[in-house]
């Protein structure tokens, strides 16, 4: 908002509900495109970015990592999933606010990344970078160690951990989300406003979002969105989680060894 007026939504469900009502449903999945067409390859990215930390820090295939070494094998996946991500964060994010200012510049994800190809080049559509790095390094970090450990605290004494429940596993899944996000959101504020910024407004990048943000709203607004960012973390991840090990037992039971 310009100084001395109001912000467009009080919070989180004074959002979901002027969206509804100015909106409809459709105006909560804007920008949905970009990053469904993103979500299969990056995952795909982020889960193989993180074996391949875990092996490179393995002598043997069966030593068994440390907490800060899972760490570090996450902190690996976040960097293997940013070149797929920061497109799909910089359209999805344009596409979102493009409602609230009343123009109707993008028809939808491709003509976004069209647009802003043609605007700024490859530039343009891999804008913020640098803070999608920022958020996803540190957030990974912590979103593959906290299953991890989760996993390890949920197994009953003499059973594998491969053989956890379904309902652990979400559990474990769920709250590794969580973790993440806690990780994730201030750089992610940071992100989705350079992203979204007119070209040229922030010449030194990250830096001066902060500086703007702290000056104007406080500590807090780094902080902004956490109440949607949490309603969605913990079934996202679950979700997420139980379908990875449910496709590993699948995989190596058509294909063991492979």
């Amino acid at each position: 908002p310009q100084p001395g007026q109001p912000p467009l939504y009080s919070g989180t469900f004074d959002c979901f509900r002027k969206t509804l009502v100015g909106e409809g449903v459709r105006g909560l999945y804007r920008g949905m495109a970009a990053p469904i067409i993103g979500v299969t390859p990056m995952f795909a990215v982020c889960f193989f970015g993180f074996g391949l930390g875990k092996r490179l820090q393995q002598r043997k295939p069966d030593d068994v990592l440390t907490y800060p070494q899972l760490f570090a094998a996450g902190m690996l996946s976040g960097v293997f999933t940013t070149a797929i991500m920061a497109p799909g964060e910089r359209i999805k994010c344009l596409l979102q606010i493009q409602a609230a200012t009343g123009e109707t510049k993008y028809s939808g994800s491709l003509d976004c990344a069209k647009q802003l190809y043609r605007e700024a080049g490859i530039r343009g559509v891999y804008k913020g970078t640098v803070l999608t790095l920022m958020r996803d390094v540190p957030a990974s970090g912590m979103y593959f160690m906290t299953y991890e450990w989760l996993k390890n605290t949920l197994t009953p004494e003499g059973k594998s951990v491969s053989d956890l429940s379904v309902p652990r596993i979400l559990f474990a899944g769920g709250l590794a989300g969580i973790f993440n996000w806690a990780v994730a959101i201030p750089p992610d504020v940071l992100k989705s406003r350079f992203q979204t910024a007119p070209s040229g407004k922030y010449p030194n990048g990250f830096r001066d979002v902060l500086r703007e943000l702290i000056r104007e709203e406080g500590v807090a607004s780094l902080y902004k969105g956490f109440t949607a960012v949490m309603i969605r973390a913990f079934p996202a991840n679950a979700a997420c989680f139980l379908g990875f090990e449910v496709a590993m037992k699948f995989l190596n039971w058509i294909a063991p060894g492979l």
